[in-house]
């Protein structure tokens, strides 16, 4: 039973620090399932419904809810209760007609920003890195594991604004300096403002960002800034810009 449990379920004081449950309060809980995005930077479905929208009881509820077919992620319906979701990634309840992004707070934790109708066709993906693949076609490998095949000229660090779940991109936002973005890792996760000078360094030494807000300016990794427009933010913020 005990070796059952390692593969299906996760010991609570094990589970990574932004998921918002209580280490404590029972000895397991769900594990997510292999996906688009890392146990490190995800939530299994079945704590979103239970633990953050709070519209289960208990894990046994909130299985059949999402068995139901009620809740969607990026357009498609997820019947999986293990299925990890993760930064940007779009919720529906159609039956509520509630709707949230996720993103990151202050704390380094993922919550669930409440949206309009109008936002949830589309959601923002980084480009983690890219391919010249076949026919000198570009293959995007972006953030939340997704692999995308173009002709378009897109640099790592860009980010696309794909419909989902057609996947089709409606916009590009450009990696440079005078952008806006959202720090993702470090100690400024949450945070949010504007690139004011990219410095690329040679050999082992990673890429750093000069972030610029209203209070100070501070640097960090090139990898941890998502950007997110250039006058004005492509998503609704929580507080706004």
């Amino acid at each position: 039973m005990a070796k059952m449990g390692s593969r299906k379920h996760l010991k609570r004081f094990k589970s990574p620090e932004h998921w918002p449950i209580h280490p404590k309060e029972f000895t397991w809980t769900v594990k997510p399932s292999p996906g688009p995005h890392t146990i490190e930077g995800s939530l299994p479905l079945l704590v979103v419904v239970r633990d953050i929208l709070q519209i289960a009881d208990n894990a046994r509820e909130a299985r059949i809810i999402i068995n139901n077919g009620e809740i969607m992620v990026d357009g498609r319906i997820r019947k999986d209760y293990k299925f990890p979701v993760g930064f940007m990634d779009v919720i529906q309840i159609p039956k509520t007609e509630k709707a949230y992004r996720v993103l990151p707070d202050e704390r380094g934790r993922l919550m669930l920003h409440p949206i309009e109708k109008a936002n949830t066709g589309f959601k923002l993906c980084k480009i983690q890195d890219k391919t010249t693949i076949k026919g000198g076609k570009t293959q995007l490998n972006l953030h939340d594991g997704r692999n995308y095949i173009t002709d378009d000229d897109c640099k790592t660090g860009d980010v696309l604004v794909l419909n989902v779940p057609e996947q089709e991109i409606k916009d590009q936002i450009k990696f440079e300096d005078g952008t806006l973005g959202i720090i993702t890792g470090g100690k400024h996760i949450g945070e949010r403002g504007n690139v004011k000078e990219i410095n690329i360094n040679s050999g082992p030494i990673p890429n750093t960002v000069l972030i610029e807000t209203k209070d100070k300016t501070f640097q960090t990794l090139q990898d941890y800034v998502f950007v997110l427009g250039k006058d004005k933010p492509a998503i609704s913020l929580p507080g706004g810009q």
